[in-house]
């Protein structure tokens, strides 16, 4: 099969970009390793997480009612039932994705993608399979995964990345989450509020790394104050996972500052960073070096299909 355009990974840059450049004239193709649509971001990223935000934030606000003068009974916690309504939002925004695939035309083919050559996409299939598909020009879109910590066997069961974090099946007593960006504070105030005691150990001396320093400290003291215990400028060395709890090895980032410590977790501990997902460098493929002509935007399918 022959594309003019095939987008490898289908997240919000992927579909985005598919979608668009069908619209303007081209024939697409979409490649998506997991069996639905939508990247990390539909699927195990940014409206899971919010999905069980918004959910662990109404559990919690029934419980300060009293003082609006409402007088409810206590609330009692259906966990099952609440990652049924993260999985039902989940399944809503990927089936959307794939009804603007169909609507548009795109092309989707499930399995991983790699480049076998400039204009050549081969598609894996879990089976093991592979088709071969050419095209003109080639986006990698495959977004990122979680980043695992050197000496920490990640099992998703009691260590854990975001991905399972969102899956446990009843709440931590402890859970000590790694990193203090983005993704660790959100899914760690989803279980704080569901009864957990969360401590936070972050490498830098800061939480949200890259964000304004005042908003941050502001934030952290908002965290706090709902119950975050926060370990700064503290790096994991190792975890001894065999016994009932885990037990996590923590010193100071800048050596000799301190002596090391260990903390308890009764269940996940989960690095919160990411990599790129590309196993070799990001970039587009043409199949024709960009003449005058192919510059042109009269020359262009999209222009010409506007």
């Amino acid at each position: 099969m022959s594309y003019d355009l095939i987008v490898i990974g289908s997240g919000p840059g992927g579909y985005v970009c598919a979608i668009k450049a069908a619209q303007l004239g081209l024939k697409v193709a979409v490649v998506e390793k997991r069996a639905t649509y939508g990247g990390t971001c539909l699927n195990i990223g940014c409206i899971p997480s919010k999905a069980l935000l918004h959910a662990s934030e109404m559990f919690e606000e029934v419980g300060h009612l009293d003082a609006l003068g409402i007088k409810v009974a206590k609330p009692k916690l259906d966990l099952p039932g609440m990652l049924a309504h993260k999985s039902a939002t989940v399944k809503s925004n990927v089936d959307g994705v794939a009804y603007l695939f169909k609507k548009n035309k795109i092309d989707g083919h499930i399995g991983t993608g790699s480049i076998a050559a400039p204009g050549k996409v081969v598609v894996t299939k879990e089976d093991g399979s592979t088709t071969t598909l050419e095209t003109k020009a080639i986006v990698i879109a495959t977004g990122s995964d979680s980043a695992p910590l050197p000496g920490v066997p990640i099992d998703e069961k009691r260590i854990v990345t975001s991905t399972g974090a969102l899956e446990l099946d009843k709440v931590p007593a402890k859970l000590i989450v790694v990193g203090a960006g983005v993704i660790g504070l959100e899914l760690g105030s989803v279980w704080r509020r569901l009864g957990a005691e969360v401590t936070v150990v972050e490498f830098l001396d800061r939480i949200l790394p890259g964000m304004d320093g005042e908003v941050t400290k502001q934030f952290q003291r908002m965290l706090e104050k709902q119950g975050f215990t926060f370990k700064l400028g503290t790096k994991v060395t190792a975890v001894d996972t065999s016994g009932k709890t885990l037990k996590v090895t923590v010193e100071p980032a800048k050596a000799g500052e301190a002596a090391a410590e260990t903390l308890e977790a009764t269940r996940p501990t989960f690095p919160a960073s990411t990599r790129s997902a590309t196993s070799s460098p990001a970039r587009c493929w043409r199949t024709r070096p960009r003449t005058r002509a192919s510059r042109s935007p009269r020359s262009s399918p999209a222009r010409r299909a506007m």
